[in-house]
């Protein structure tokens, strides 16, 4: 419906949320769970057995998918975590601006030149590739609203 006052027209977004519902205990080594507010992927799962009070316990370690941050949670198995929506897309390599931010191309050959160039091993690794002449494909894993590169590649085309 059209506001009365202005005429203008309010819209809600149909786009899949960030994050689902599971059971702690359904979790598992490997997947992905939401730790104090940040995406992480699971690297150490253990379980202890119900004690007096009743509810067996999960102990989560897990790596921040975007700063590589070790987190911890202890959650009793019967109750929902929530669990990030992760994408992976690969892209390639078109130009990296003298600013540091990265020009991509997907397979849909629509250009993405919002991701900075990591300021790691791996940022100077694509740099260097690239600037050797190389063809260069990197992925792109997003999740919560950010977006990060992870990896690269040399394109075989």
């Amino acid at each position: 419906m059209a506001d009365e006052e202005t005429g203008e027209y309010h819209t809600a977004s149909a786009g899949a949320s960030a994050t689902f519902p599971m059971a702690c205990g359904a979790l598992k080594k490997g997947g992905f769970v939401v730790i104090k507010g940040r995406p992480c992927k699971i690297v150490e799962y253990t379980t202890s057995k119900t004690g007096k009070h009743g509810h067996a316990k999960a102990h989560i370690v897990g790596i921040d998918i975007f700063t590589q941050k070790k987190l911890e949670e202890l959650c009793p198995t019967t109750h929902n975590m929530d669990v990030p929506n992760v994408n992976r897309e690969e892209y390639q390599v078109v130009d990296i601006t003298p600013d540091g931010f990265i020009n991509l191309l997907d397979s849909n050959n629509e250009e993405k030149n919002d991701l900075q160039l990591p300021d790691s091993d791996l940022g100077r690794q694509i740099k260097e590739q690239f600037e050797g002449g190389k063809d260069l494909v990197v992925s792109v894993i997003k999740s919560m609203g950010e977006e990060a590169i992870v990896s690269s590649k040399e394109d075989n085309k």
